[in-house]
């Protein structure tokens, strides 16, 4: 290729047709001279010579003269005619294969319209009166959907190694940059054990009736005292009530040899104006969502046991009393804050006369999450949620939940961990981008563990890093994009994607892309290296948190070494291509003493609250023989 196109050869190129032509008796008048004949000794700047606009015939008189040959006008003529070819020829392959590599740069990039810019140098773009411009044409030609300029180069080989070498030096500082502001980031392993140990004394404080009420980890009293053992049978109906939607759940519990779960459910709409309206008008709407799903399943008129899944945060004085302690989720409905849902709900049934139900259980969605795994894995007795929000719950002993009389057997305790560090106790690995985040959440201060770990905030950590990053210049070139600047557009989701090892880098792109914002291929690998210290943290610190629950469960029973299943459920545990990994990993490193199995839970909220009805059924029914 280069022998068609490049300096060295093209004047020979030249003199092998000259020789041809004389040869046929078309030039010359057929006459040869041993200079002709002669490798070489056509150079490529008497071609440049030649085509110049207004001596080039002059020149071709000159130079043909000077090989021994004696040229006419007419030979003179076609001798420029053979050194416009080929030059034109040179340069119009040159542009193709140009265009080629540029139409790569523009699919690489996935525009619309390319503008770039290409560096030339080079005798023969730069001495040929006319190579240049018929090479830009050529490009233009081919790409007529990019904006394409030529700049001339200055000492590329000296200038530009310099260049190389600076370049070097600014990308080197720049990662070393990058690096320091990451740093605070990552947690070493002393600083886990830390954050073990501190979750251990927090949990201490809302245990004790004493310390309770100042305590940031409630560790609520749930009163399900036991997780299923697989005698459980029975019909049961389920409601979760936790955000806008609202289901109802039909689930068939049965035992021996047909063992399993089977259920049937159905799922409403809740209306803003009835979340925000009064709350006889929200269990109202709520017992017309039952009838309608008793009648679809063709159950009209039966009383069955029912469990109640209600997520929001409550305060429980039995299995089946919920103090409703304050709405979210953008819930307003009047009356119901400091009430009883479950007698809210009773008394909706009674309006309606239609039914009756027995509500047995009013349940957190972290307790029956512990309990549908507890159905397949006997050991299982910690609930994990690390999703939109994070939650624990587990077994505790009984002597050590100081809020409730008795000191027999067990009780699941709802840890609502998420509020661990609201007292300050965490503030030593809390970074500028945690009290950024944190300061412009619906809840400044508060569940400040859950805003280092869950999915709803892990987007708006890295999007603030990579604020930082480019202030700094240190990425997108340092121009900050309207899009940078909007909360909420990094979703969990996109961390995820953006993680996945299977993902090329131009897949990231195009990520970025869908974000509007302009990344190289640069750009994108320190973008996923963000997301990947910022996910990494998540996992450590919840592997931290579970480290203290599954130590504290083996000490509560004096053992040297446990065995323990934790039910798991929430999108970025299930999703998220790595966060299980490493907390598994976390888990191992911080209680060696303890063999932790992880089961990932189906449908907590609809099978979980039908189990713990099931489960307390089983014991009520024991207690009455």
């Amino acid at each position: 290729f280069e022998k068609m196109i490049s300096g060295m050869y093209m004047g020979e190129l030249v003199r092998l047709i000259l020789v041809k032509m004389a040869k046929e008796g078309l030039l010359f008048g057929g006459r040869l001279t041993p200079d002709l004949l002669t490798t070489g000794h056509f150079e490529t700047r008497f071609v440049s010579a030649i085509e110049k606009e207004k001596e080039g015939l002059q020149k071709a008189h000159e130079i043909l003269s000077k090989l021994g040959l004696e040229p006419s006008h007419e030979d003179c003529l076609a001798t420029l005619r053979i050194c416009q070819i080929v030059s034109t020829r040179s340069a119009s392959l040159c542009g193709a294969t140009l265009a080629a590599v540029l139409r790569r740069i523009k699919d690489n990039k996935g525009v619309e319209r390319l503008r770039s810019t290409v560096g030339v140098d080079g005798s023969v773009y730069k001495k040929h009166p006319h190579f240049a411009r018929r090479l830009h044409k050529t490009v233009r030609k081919l790409l007529p959907d990019c904006e394409i300029r030529f700049i001339r180069s200055e000492d590329g080989s000296g200038k530009g190694a310099a260049m190389v070498t600076a370049v070097a030096y600014r990308l080197a500082a720049q990662h070393k940059a990058r690096q320091k502001i990451l740093e605070p980031l990552k947690l070493s392993h002393e600083q886990l054990l830390e954050v073990k140990e501190r979750m251990r004394v927090e949990m201490e404080k809302g245990l004790g009736k004493e310390t309770h009420a100042e305590a940031t980890v409630k560790m609520l009293p749930t009163y399900v005292c036991s997780t299923p053992d697989g005698t459980e049978k029975g019909d049961f109906l389920a409601l979760d009530l936790g955000g806008t939607n609202f289901r109802v759940l039909l689930v068939r519990v049965r035992n021996g040899m047909r063992r399993g779960v089977e259920m049937h459910n159905k799922i409403y709409s809740i209306p803003v104006e009835i979340m925000q309206g009064t709350g006889e008008e929200l269990f109202d709407h709520i017992v017309h969502c039952i009838s309608d799903f008793l009648e679809y399943m063709g159950m009209k008129g039966v009383s069955l046991p029912l469990g109640f899944t209600f997520s929001f945060p409550c305060q429980q004085n039995n299995l089946d009393e919920g103090i409703l302690l304050k709405w979210t989720k953008g819930f307003k409905a009047t009356g119901c804050e400091g009430e009883d849902v479950v007698g809210l709900l009773k008394e909706a049934i009674h309006r309606r006369e239609e039914f009756d139900l027995d509500v047995v259980a009013v349940v957190n969605d972290t307790v029956g999450t512990m309990m549908t795994c507890g159905y397949e894995d006997p050991y299982c007795e910690v609930g994990l949620i690390v999703g939109t929000g994070s939650n624990a719950c587990y077994m505790e002993e009984m002597r050590n939940v100081e809020l409730v009389e008795g000191d027999e057997g067990r009780m699941c305790v709802n840890m609502e961990w998420g509020a661990f560090g609201d007292s300050g106790c965490l503030d030593d690995i809390r970074t500028e981008f945690d009290l950024a985040v944190d300061e412009l959440s619906l809840n400044p201060g508060k569940q400040r563990f859950e805003k280092m770990i869950s999915g709803m905030y892990l987007g708006e950590i890295v999007r603030n890093i990579l604020m930082d990053f480019t202030k700094r210049g240190l990425l997108f070139r340092g121009r900050i994009s309207e899009r940078l600047k909007t909360r909420g557009i990094f979703e969990t989701k996109f961390l995820s994607q953006i993680e996945s090892d299977c993902l090329a880098l131009l897949q990231v792109r195009s990520i970025l892309q869908h974000l509007g914002l302009e990344s190289t291929c640069d750009d994108s690998i320190i973008v996923k290296e963000v997301c990947t210290v910022v996910a990494r943290r998540a996992a450590q610190l919840c592997g931290a948190g579970m480290a203290a629950v599954v130590d504290k469960i083996r000490e509560n029973r004096g053992l040297d070494f446990l065995k323990i299943t934790v039910g798991v459920d929430g999108t970025l545990y299930k999703l998220h291509p790595h966060f299980s990994t490493v907390m598994h990993e976390t888990v191992k490193q911080l209680s060696p003493k303890c063999e932790v199995t992880f089961l990932q839970s189906e449908d907590g909220s609809g099978k979980g609250a039908a189990l713990i009805t099931a489960v307390a059924c089983r014991i009520r029914e024991a207690g009455q023989r």
